[in-house]
């Protein structure tokens, strides 16, 4: 059932996570609006896979590409000049010493979250909704529920708005991911996430996997792998 007083902005980076989330934002609400960030990302595949997962939906869900509103861009590329990690230096994918992956971008989503709450209030959005899960991930802070529950909070008293953030991902593990994809849009949006979603941190899409493009060695491959495998063996 769609709720069509109801208008939605994801925060959608390219990967299965984030297109997943589209997905069930755009058969939940009646407007649908997306948001990517451009924070100097170590490689460009994410941000090049968004534009052709969007131009696929409104192809092949009609439907859904009627309610597919705008897609803003923002630099975010302050977190870069931060401080290296992983994610956006030619630095290793370990764990600190902080007992954190490498990949951790510290406030990454926390100002994700802000720049998007400043922009649904702009443009009159009442949900954010963003792929964040602490089931299946890599122990970042930032994508707990409990801190984006504070967030939440803080966006609506610093904003005096009643904006509220979704995750539905938050407690589904990848497999479940997986089925989440196939019972919001079939066959075709696992077909499409599978094809034109990346999440490899290396930014590997030279090798095909029966779960899409990667490296199939780096955390974020084992992830969707393992969860590809585990939703294929139980469905």
């Amino acid at each position: 059932m769609t709720d069509k007083n109801t208008s939605a902005l994801v925060l959608f980076s390219g990967g299965q996570d984030s297109a997943t989330c589209l997905a069930v934002a755009l058969r939940r609400y009646g407007r649908v609006e997306t948001l990517g960030f451009d924070y100097g990302q170590r490689h460009r595949v994410e941000l090049e896979c968004r534009t052709r997962f969007i131009d696929s939906i409104r192809a092949q869900f009609p439907e859904w590409g009627e309610r597919l509103g705008a897609d803003h861009m923002l630099d975010a590329s302050v977190l870069k000049s931060l401080g290296e990690s992983a994610m956006t230096d030619d630095v290793a994918i370990e764990m600190t010493e902080a007992g954190l992956p490498s990949t951790f971008v510290p406030g990454r989503n926390l100002l994700f979250f802000t720049l998007a709450g400043a922009l649904a209030y702009r443009r009159g959005i009442d949900v954010l909704v963003g792929g964040m899960c602490e089931t299946d991930y890599s122990g970042y802070p930032d994508c707990r529920a409990a801190t984006l529950a504070a967030q939440e909070q803080t966006l609506q008293l610093g904003l005096d708005s009643t904006v509220r953030i979704e995750t539905p991902l938050m407690y589904v593990d990848k497999a479940g991911t997986w089925a989440l994809a196939e019972e919001t849009g079939g066959q075709a949006l696992i077909d499409l996430i599978t094809e034109e979603t990346h999440t490899c941190y290396l930014g590997d899409r030279t090798h095909r996997h029966e779960w899409g493009y990667g490296c199939g060695t780096c955390p974020a491959c084992e992830l969707r792998s393992s969860g590809w495998q585990r939703w294929k063996a139980g469905a």
